[in-house]
Order: structure tokens, then C-alpha cells, then sequence
């Protein structure tokens, strides 16, 4: 599945709880170590996630993601790719729910 396919369901979610593109591209960039630019190339090119996550360098802190996506604890995924878009899709409802980007970030 393209990045591009569920990016904008991302840009949806968090803007209709009042939070912004750019504030989720920043959770991206955390995770992934993508600029704005890389990542509107992805977009563009409609990446896969499994090769977008095989081409990053994940952020050192993604092991402190913790919590329940879709009924699923993500730091209990053994499946590494897996596990990778559960911890994006787990700090997408993190900043649709109003967190602190510094707590989002582990920071």
C-alpha cells in the first residue's frame, strides 16, 4: 500500500481535531527522519510502506511508542514492517487527540 493512499486520511483526521499538515509532518519526520522535501517525494512517487520503512532510518525513541491500535498493542507486534506503520498510525491518533507535540515526540 502507497503512503500516498493513507496520507490523506492522516491529513484528515488530525485537521478535523484542529491540528495541522505541518504538525504531522513533523510526527513523520520524528519517526522516519524524513524532511519535508523526502517526504513529498514519497508522496509523490507513491512509495510503498514496506520499502518507505525499509529506506529510513528509524528515530532511536520509536521503541518508547506504546499503546493499543486497532485492539493491538504495538510494542506486542512481532512483525517488524508492522509494527513500524502501527507506531505512525499510533502517533497520528496521538496528535488527532490533542497530545503535546513534546509528548508525541518522546521529548
Amino acid at each position: 500500500m502507497p503512503l500516498a493512499s493513507v496520507y490523506p486520511h492522516y491529513v484528515t483526521k488530525v485537521e478535523r481535531k484542529g491540528r495541522t499538515r505541518g504538525e504531522l509532518d513533523e510526527v513523520i519526520g520524528w519517526l522516519t527522519g524524513l524532511d519535508e522535501t523526502e517526504l513529498r517525494g514519497h508522496l509523490d512517487a507513491e512509495t510503498s510502506l514496506e520499502d518507505l520503512f525499509d529506506h529510513v532510518t528509524m528515530n532511536p525513541n520509536a521503541s518508547l511508542i506504546s499503546g493499543v491500535v486497532c485492539g493491538i498493542r504495538v510494542e506486542d507486534i512481532q512483525d517488524p514492517l508492522l509494527q513500524k506503520i502501527r507506531y505512525l498510525d499510533k502517533l497520528v491518533d496521538e496528535l488527532a487527540k490533542g497530545k503535546a507535540m513534546g509528548k508525541i515526540l518522546r521529548a
